[in-house]
């Protein structure tokens, strides 16, 4: 719809978007701050089971065709964050950071496994069954992820499993805005905010640059289509090779910093490749590596640095880095953009003013993985000593 539609509304959608994750927010620190954790995910998921659902009845009415593409638009850009963020938020909480070390590439792989099996099952059913159609099968799907979370409940992940078990039977707690207070009060938390809205602008950036140039250089949409099907194929294999297979191994063997650093790093690399040279030839294989490492490596390698604070910012706070912040950045970045590209500036200088901030989010990167790397050896002392909170 983006590349249909052409970049000048990307910013419309993208601040859309963003104003109604401010709503979803605060609901969701209400609700964190009163149902029990052990329940929060299941009524998360369960809500929006139902969404999927209503959105089905909605889009078959007589009225739809006029509104449909944008409110699917925004509520999915708020559903794939929402689910994803408490879905990390649960693994953060019940796997310890050693664990996580070994175990969050191979959670990963699931997610990228099912970002080859869903297009697969759409392309196979949606000429039969129209593509309406296909949301009760996908609020099938949901409901299985939620049978998951029932069985992860039951599992002892950690040597202070009963300590964890009765936490999960209380309320998070807190105030409606707690996650976002916790941003602003910890230096650490907020480095991490700093570090998502610097990655959603550069990908932004590489989103409007594909958009441009795919359709400059295709300008047959069912070529376009299978490009970008192309891309998505190969970036899905590469990220699933990097999360079985190197994700892991370079955090055991290279430490947190440096592997945070490895995209902010392509980034710089890819910017300066496309300021040389803004065309298809380049930018498509930059956009694949940068969104394989982003996945593959520096997803998980984000997710390890909720796994040393405390359980209200593993949900709160950091639903609000994963929506809100990740939204907004979305939003400002998109205006930005655009507004450049209004006053004259081409592709070659926007990579050239997107460098600068590689490089502030290559700073960022490193004095978040060496941050982490202090709080998990304090942490580890406190455990050690009978002193943490579980």
């Amino acid at each position: 719809m983006g590349a249909a539609s052409g970049p000048e509304r990307l910013p419309w959608l993208f601040t859309a978007t963003f104003l109604t994750m401010l709503a979803a927010v605060p609901a969701f620190g209400w609700l964190a701050a009163r149902v029990p954790r052990r329940r929060l995910l299941p009524v998360v998921y369960g809500f929006f089971i139902l969404c999927i659902l209503a959105l089905f009845g909605l889009l078959r009415s007589p009225g739809a065709g006029r509104w449909a593409p944008g409110a699917f638009f925004v509520w999915l850009s708020v559903f794939n964050l929402f689910v994803v963020s408490v879905f990390w938020s649960f693994m953060a909480d019940i796997w310890r950071e050693p664990q996580a070390r070994r175990l969050f590439g191979f959670i990963a792989a699931g997610g990228s496994a099912g970002a080859l099996v869903g297009p697969a099952l759409s392309a196979a059913l949606a000429p039969r069954l129209g593509p309406v159609n296909l949301l009760p099968l996908a609020a099938v799907l949901l409901s299985g992820a939620l049978l998951c979370i029932f069985r992860l409940r039951r599992l002892p992940p950690a040597p202070d499993a009963r300590v964890r078990a009765a936490a999960g039977e209380a309320a998070i707690g807190g105030g409606v805005l707690t996650g976002i207070t916790r941003i602003v009060r910890s230096p650490y938390l907020a480095g991490i905010a700093v570090f998502v809205v610097l990655a959603t602008a550069l990908a932004t950036l590489l989103y409007f640059q594909q958009v441009e140039i795919v359709r400059r250089a295709f300008p047959d949409p069912g070529r376009r289509t299978a490009v970008f099907a192309s891309m998505d194929a190969a970036v899905n294999a590469l990220t699933i090779g990097a999360q079985l297979a190197a994700t892991g191994r370079l955090v055991r063997r290279f430490d947190l910093p440096r592997v945070l650093a490895v995209l902010p790093a392509l980034s710089l690399a890819g910017l300066a490749a496309l300021a040389w040279s803004p065309t298809a030839a380049v930018l498509i294989p930059v956009q694949v590596l940068w969104r394989a490492t982003q996945y593959g490596i520096a997803g998980p390698a984000r997710e390890m640095l909720f796994t040393v604070v405390s359980r209200e910012d593993k949900y709160k706070a950091k639903n609000v880095i994963d929506t809100v912040v990740y939204r907004g950045g979305d939003a400002l970045s998109s205006w930005t953009f655009a507004a450049l590209a209004a006053s004259g500036v081409g592709w070659t200088g926007l990579a050239v003013v997107a460098m600068p901030l590689a490089a502030g989010w290559l700073a960022v990167a490193v004095f978040l993985g060496r941050r982490q790397t202090l709080l998990r050896r304090r942490l580890d002392s406190e455990l050690a000593h009978g002193t943490g909170d579980g």
